[in-house]
């Protein structure tokens, strides 16, 4: 019934009243190639919303690489005899897009190989593939309970895969996948019961599962700290030339990462001077009987006033009650301003699930562009329980009361929440543009907002202080990427620039220590994004003149779905 179900969209989605046999030919190709990629990683199948494979998880044996590696060569091969110029409508972009992908899935079976080096890619199996069964009230709860039962018994054959392939990941992948199924091992236990709780006669049943599953889980533990965290010993940093690689795929950007260096330093600089003229009149009102040779210091004025700033701040106990009072507040201003349409769909503000802790203080869990379910997901993570009270304080004095606002405009209003629902209303004749979005689009146009609403005056100065101090993040997120994965960025190289260059409180800048050594690519993504987002943005000012309308502009960019930018600046004519 679910194949028959996803089979009736794809037959509503439109088609050029112009087709070639090049549009046939591709999109056969295309549906051919997303079909195989949906039967291969069945997680990200539920996380899309096509729920066919709810009760299957992802094989990581040797010769289902071999078969997919086999695969993405043919519909390589496929693609490049199709004749692109004569593709029409969507998918002449998406023919790109495609082409990039399978580049991309065979950069990643061939080089780098990561179910080798990293425990954290087998969590998508472990943990999130239940939790999106969960989480979702997509199916009546019993047809949910029994795609559960089958992912938990697969969770067995998982572990020995995964047992069978690492080999000398880093030490801080190790240390990371060691919490994060601890956290699965907590969802196993006691975050299955909203789901179980709907269907009493059968939580009973699936008790003895539970109880095995997490013994299993509690064993892989086991096994990540005593075997495998010993021979943890492989290199963190990806290398110059296999991030330069990534970085491309990441990107999706003509921009070379030498360029993406010289922009983000003169950037750097830039915003330095830009958070300097905003803090100045704040410094004066916080400390009226400043003696005025103090003005010239532009840096101690700027950590004077971002400081003062920090006294005011949630802690883990109210940080997402807070949270949800800022985005009634972004959703009413961004109504009031009009400056791009907000979507009616819910939101929720959430505590983020322990198993996916660990890379970030926040995230959006937007729904799948085939989910019927159009629940989105704000989470937010408290600090380690491991962390002392003097850190803690020091991350909560980063994430103060002001830059609550700013996370609130970046992941939910009108940041992500609001891009993703406008993406999801884009509809073409294949999947492409719906699976492969772009990272630097969307961390872009929440950047972008950022910006914005800064602009429009939300919640005033001090709001602006933490929006500039966010840009100086995500300049020097930019820049440790590269120096980190392309150079040899020590630590403290690392802790310096973040601390004394981009004013970060030090619990904030030990984390993204953390973040950067077991990411790569993904921190430039809001750099870049934010560049071409800004670039768009001036040449339809410069092309309409004083006609240009920020609504009319917004909501086209958003409505081509979440391409490469420089994709919707080809059909917005820029």
């Amino acid at each position: 019934m679910k194949h028959v179900v996803l089979l009736s969209f794809l037959g509503l989605l439109p088609l050029s009243a112009l087709a070639t046999p090049a549009d046939d030919e591709f999109e056969t190709t295309a549906k051919a190639y997303i079909e195989q990629t949906l039967q291969h990683n069945p997680e990200w199948a539920t996380a899309l919303g096509d729920h066919r494979f709810d009760d299957k998880l992802t094989d990581y044996s040797p010769d289902a690489f071999a078969k997919e590696r086999a695969a993405a060569r043919d519909f390589q091969t496929k693609l490049a005899k199709i004749d692109r110029a004569k593709l029409t409508g969507p998918n002449k972009v998406d023919a790109q897009i495609l082409k990039d992908a399978i580049d991309y899935e065979l950069f990643q079976l061939n080089e780098l190989k990561e179910w080798e080096s990293n425990p954290l890619v087998y969590n998508e199996s472990l943990a999130n593939s239940l939790y999106l069964l969960v989480a979702r009230d997509f199916a009546p709860a019993k047809e949910r309970i029994e795609s559960l039962r089958a992912r938990m018994e697969a969770i067995p054959a998982v572990i020995v895969q995964a047992k069978a392939n690492l080999k000398r990941p880093p030490e801080i992948d190790t240390q990371v996948a060691i919490d994060q199924t601890q956290g699965a091992i907590s969802l196993i236990k006691e975050g299955l019961a909203p789901l179980l709780d709907q269907a009493p006669e059968m939580k009973k049943e699936l008790a003895p599962l539970q109880e095995k599953t997490a013994a299993a889980l509690a064993d892989y533990k086991t096994w990540l700290q005593k075997d495998l965290l010993p021979r943890s010993t492989g290199n963190f940093r990806l290398g110059a030339e296999k991030f330069r690689k990534k970085l491309h795929f990441a990107l999706a950007s003509d921009m070379p990462m030498e360029e993406v260096m010289a922009r983000a330093q003169a950037d750097l600089k830039a915003t330095q001077a830009a958070i300097y003229e905003t803090a100045l009149p704040l410094y004066k009102n916080f400390f009226p009987n400043a003696d005025p040779k103090t003005f010239e210091d532009k840096h101690k004025v700027t950590a004077a006033v971002l400081d003062k700033l920090a006294e005011r701040h949630p802690d883990n106990d109210t940080i997402v009650d807070y949270s949800k009072k800022v985005v009634g507040e972004a959703t009413a201003f961004v109504r009031k301003k009009d400056f791009v349409t907000v979507p009616d769909e819910p939101l929720d503000v959430i505590v983020m699930p322990e198993f996916k802790r660990g890379a970030g203080i926040a995230y959006c869990d937007s729904p799948g562009p085939l989910e019927k379910n159009g629940k989105t997901f704000f989470a937010i993570e408290p600090t380690p329980s491991d962390w002392s009270q003097e850190r803690k304080d020091s991350f909560y004095r980063e994430y103060n009361n002001y830059m609550v606002h700013d996370l609130v405009v970046h992941e939910a209003m009108p940041g992500h929440y609001l891009q993703l629902q406008h993406s999801n209303l884009f509809k073409a004749p294949t999947l492409v543009r719906a699976m492969y979005q772009s990272g630097s689009m969307i961390e872009g146009w929440a950047v972008y907002m950022e910006q914005k609403m800064a602009e429009e005056g939300f919640s005033g100065p001090e709001v602006k202080m933490q929006q500039l101090k966010m840009r100086l993040r995500v300049i020097v997120n930019a820049i440790i990427d590269q120096k980190i994965h392309a150079g040899n960025m020590t630590e403290q190289e690392a802790l310096d620039l973040m601390e004394k260059e981009g004013f970060q409180q030090e619990g904030e800048a030990v984390a993204k220590w953390k973040r950067a050594r077991i990411t790569s690519a993904q921190l430039s993504t809001y750099f870049v994004g934010v560049s071409e987002w800004l670039d768009l943005r001036a040449r339809a000012q410069a092309k309409e003149g004083k006609a240009f309308d920020a609504k009319k502009f917004n909501n086209e960019a958003l409505s081509f779905g979440s391409p490469p930018v420089k994709y919707i600046r080809q059909l917005m004519g820029l």
